[in-house]
């Protein structure tokens, strides 16, 4: 591996073929132009062992969501194939993952070398690469230059040897970044075959991919190379190879410890190769690919490329992307804006990818052979994506929105589950949660909705009890969480606030679906993070079967998922307010915050802010919750400006198939999809003097801040559809329909938005307003808080009816029943028949849950109803809770 000093990396970065701009005033007309493919193919950050800290991107040719994605690998591997910092090629393969945490893909690498013996690699120099959208071109130091195009399903390559040397090319059927075997054809001008692969993350998947090349050259000379053994004039030949990336396990029962992201692959012998000479300087290759069948692979070739030369499809690929990235349209801005806007588009855009071939064909989970009318996608990052990638492809083209939602459905049905994270026809199981309800859910909410919707919730409930979709379902259920020292879940309490936000999904999809029961049901589930909340400590903590807490640290990492307690603990996103409360209030959670944010990109063993990963991307946007708007149009914009610079090391963790990049999209616009499942948008602000988002189907959204800049950031006023608005936030109907937001913009922060009726909405289970009166039961009683003290214990009794204040209960929004100032508990969170129900400062933990259903009061956490214990109508009894069962001891009349 070759390291370059900085200032020669920086002398590189004008030939990274991203035209050198002063920013602009006008519309721009080729935003393709500000996109540096290269961002994220180096280290930006540290590697905390969640799979570098590099981007982990590929800067090859690959069309919007395309199936093929032809791009260089070096020799020192990264997940997505490249490592800027490594002056080694080994091959240009087919398929390609944009910054993943573990490998899979790499498949069919093609390398170009000179004379008759096949070439391990090349040096380069980045002097002689270019990368942008649709293309990439590299000139190895011994005068072969490669340059790649590329269409959904097909692509063409054009090689340029130097004269007066044979012009050699070897293209390997049994090689992939993982474990391979394949077979490869040799015809007298084309090579066919497939190859066989899998294993992300070391799990069981596999799929086979099939491909078809055609040269503009006959070949002069053939071999075949299997195992490293030349035979001369071959023309068929089938191998295996295996790999050379040891797989990094994220799933349960595995020991999650930092790994390097990198390794120098060694050199290893062609496996199933078709090695083959030209006599010529120029060859043009033009490969079609299908995960379906080889027939197939030739009609994609057909039908997309044809005979259309490479500057053609060049041209139809640079087209498609400015098609895409034009859909976000910006006047004025830096040079650095600029790239890093669009650059984090373009990674947006890369997943899904298109899986059906052009005849409409595909591969099942179920391994048949399937036909669709629409277009199915696959590579499904669940875990990472929902959070706001998904959001932001289903607010640029909620058609393809749709297709990604009925390709979730899709996979359900032939696969069995949701799986949370699918690699082409296969589940791995990789990560925790249930994400896909999460994004099925987002994409019909921000208008994707020309789906199988019933069959979508159909599947979504049933997922909810099958252990291949949720892990600890039985417990979660049971308990309302899952807790500890279950063998098949990683990380219980990260699990329970996966499941808990996946529930919330599934109550908003269901309630847009007019199915109330379910909405309602699921609504109450999505509260089971009460369940977790230790109000001593104010953190959600896991928590053992038999409701003890073990012993606890907010940097600790068991029982969470690539993070630690102080970031999960605030991974609620659609209900703050409920949280907040039970944190102490907003100046309590300000503070808290301000402390988070002492470090933006701390790692998992600190207790602050993780940037570089998921689950603390929602928390900048907490602020305005909590009255604290202009906090976070400093923190979004300092995240912005600081972690994703458009340089090679401008990722400081990976991308997750465009996750982080999406993220940067959002805070470049100043709006962000806080609630899964939802569309409104939390406010911060925008960082460009004009916006246009033009949303696909007819709407668009105009957003406008004459001043802007990355230190002009703080709100000082805003017109929505040219009225004042104090909020900050925009409803569903405003994003459906499409309107203009006018900021005005200052250096200072102010107070705009901090109102408490300014805040975004949270979703709670109480009514809303409240509602208040006695509670009445058996023999006409009431239920009535024992008003000596109070005190915390005091017994919640039945008692003649007597409109005392102690017989005055609030049934209040976050789903609490209070009198006297605190609210019905059950002691000592106890989930058996007979516990006891007493008086206890209102504290935000489940066991203050009730549901009220008909005529009866349910705690939420235990499943069980308030009720009399043996229907004793006596003065003082106190009451208790006990298995749901009609009797009167159990009928209320509510407020």
């Amino acid at each position: 591996m070759r390291l370059r000093s900085a200032a020669v990396a920086a002398l590189t970065l004008a030939a990274l073929a991203v035209p050198v701009v002063t920013g602009t005033s006008h519309a721009i007309t080729d935003h393709a132009q500000h996109v540096n493919p290269l961002v994220g193919t180096k280290p930006g950050g540290p590697d905390f062992g969640h799979g570098g800290g590099a981007g982990n991107t590929f800067p090859g040719a690959v069309a919007p969501f395309g199936m093929l994605q032809w791009s260089p690998d070096t020799v020192t591997h990264q997940h997505g194939g490249y490592h800027y910092d490594d002056n080694r090629i080994r091959g240009f393969s087919l398929t390609h993952l944009s910054g993943p945490g573990c490998s899979d893909f790499g498949n069919v690498p093609f390398m170009p070398s000179l004379g008759t013996t096949p070439a391990a690699h090349s040096t380069f120099s980045h002097a002689n690469e270019q990368a942008s959208p649709g293309y990439y071109s590299v000139r190895f130091d011994n005068g072969i230059r490669t340059e790649l195009t590329a269409n959904q399903r097909s692509g063409v390559a054009r090689f340029t040897y130097p004269t007066g040397q044979r012009a050699s090319l070897n293209v390997d059927a049994a090689r992939a970044f993982n474990a391979a075997s394949g077979s490869i054809t040799v015809g007298t001008d084309s090579l066919s075959g497939y190859t066989d692969s899998g294993g992300f993350c070391g799990a069981g998947n596999r799929y086979r991919l099939h491909f078809h090349v055609t040269f503009d050259q006959p070949f002069a000379t053939t071999a075949t190379i299997a195992d490293g053994q030349v035979t001369p004039g071959g023309r068929a030949v089938e191998g295996s190879s295996r790999g050379s990336v040891a797989p990094a396990p994220k799933t349960a029962g595995t020991q999650h410890v930092p790994t390097p992201s990198t390794a120098a692959r060694d050199v290893q012998p062609f496996a199933a190769s078709a090695f083959v000479s030209f006599n010529a300087t120029t060859v043009t290759a033009r490969v079609g690919i299908s995960f379906v069948s080889l027939d197939n692979a030739k009609a994609n070739l057909a039908t997309e490329t044809g005979t259309r030369s490479f500057d053609e499809v060049r041209t139809a690929a640079r087209a498609a992307w400015n098609g895409w990235l034009g859909r976000i349209d910006v006047t004025g801005g830096t040079t650095t804006q600029l790239r890093t806007l669009y650059t984090s588009l373009y990674h947006s855009l890369l997943h899904p990818n298109v899986f059906s071939d052009v005849n409409g064909q595909y591969t099942g989970f179920d391994r048949q052979t399937h036909t669709t009318t629409r277009t199915q996608y696959a590579n499904f990052s669940g875990w990472d994506v929902y959070r706001s990638q998904v959001a932001l492809i289903a607010l640029l083209g909620p058609g393809e929105a749709a297709d990604i939602a009925q390709s979730a459905v899709n996979q359900a049905a032939q696969g069995g589950y949701f799986d949370r994270w699918t690699v082409a026809n296969g589940g791995t199981g990789v990560m925790s949660g249930d994400p896909m309800a999460i994004i099925v859910s987002t994409a019909h909410a921000f208008g994707g909705t020309d789906f199988d919707t019933a069959d979508a919730l159909r599947r979504m409930v049933a997922g909810v009890n099958d252990i291949r979709q949720r892990p600890g379902w039985l417990q979660f259920n049971d308990y309302g969480y899952v807790p500890t020292g279950l063998p098949d879940v990683w990380g219980s309490a990260a699990t329970t606030l996966e499941y808990t936000s996946a529930d919330f999904a599934i109550s908003q999809f269901a309630a847009r679906l007019n199915d109330t029961g379910t909405a309602e049901n699921f609504l109450r589930r999505a509260q089971n993070w009460r369940s977790l909340f230790n109000s001593g400590s104010k953190y959600v903590q896991p928590r053992n079967t038999d409701l003890t807490w073990p012993g606890f640290s907010p940097t600790q990492e068991n029982e969470y998922v690539e993070g630690n307690a102080a970031q999960y603990t605030w991974m609620v996103p659609y209900n703050h307010r409920g949280l907040f409360d039970a944190m102490g209030g907003n100046a309590a959670v300000v503070s808290r915050l301000d402390t988070f944010f002492t470090e933006l990109n701390a790692g998992p063993r600190k207790p602050y802010a993780y940037l570089g990963n998921e689950p603390t991307l929602n928390t900048p946007w907490a602020y305005v919750y909590a009255g604290a708007p202009h906090k976070t149009q400093d923190v979004v914009r300092r995240a912005l400006t600081s972690l994703f610079p458009p340089t090679p090391e401008g990722l400081v963790g990976n991308d997750d198939l465009g996750e982080m990049s999406s993220w940067a999209v959002w805070a470049a616009l100043g709006l962000y999809p806080q609630a899964p499942g939802r569309a409104e948008l939390v406010l911060a602000s925008p960082q460009f003097p004009s916006t246009t988002v033009k949303r696909g189907n007819g709407a668009t959204i105009t957003i406008t801040a004459p001043n802007a800049s990355d230190s002009v950031k703080y709100v000082q006023s805003l017109k929505v559809d040219g009225v004042a608005s104090g909020k900050a936030w925009l409803p569903s109907s405003f994003v459906a329909r499409g309107g203009s937001l006018e900021f005005a913009l200052g250096t200072a922060a102010s107070s705009w938005g901090s109102g408490a009726g300014d805040a975004p909405p949270s979703f709670d289970v109480g009514p809303n307003p409240a509602r208040s009166g006695a509670v009445v039961g058996l023999a006409g009683k009431c239920a009535d808080a024992e008003p000596a003290g109070p005190t915390d214990g005091a017994p919640v009794r039945l008692w003649d009816c007597n409109s005392s204040a102690a017989q005055q209960w609030t049934l209040a929004s976050d789903g609490t029943v209070r009198a006297l100032g605190r609210c019905l508990d059950v002691s000592g969170s106890a989930r058996v028949n007979g516990a006891k129900v007493q008086l206890w400062t209102c504290n935000g933990t489940g066991a203050q849950q009730w549901w009220p259903k008909g005529s009866t009061l349910v705690n939420s956490p235990s499943g069980k109803c308030l009720d009399v214990p043996n229907s004793n109508a006596v003065n003082g009894v106190q009451l208790q809770i006990h298995d749901c069962n009609g009797t009167g001891a159990q009928q209320w009349r509510l407020p």
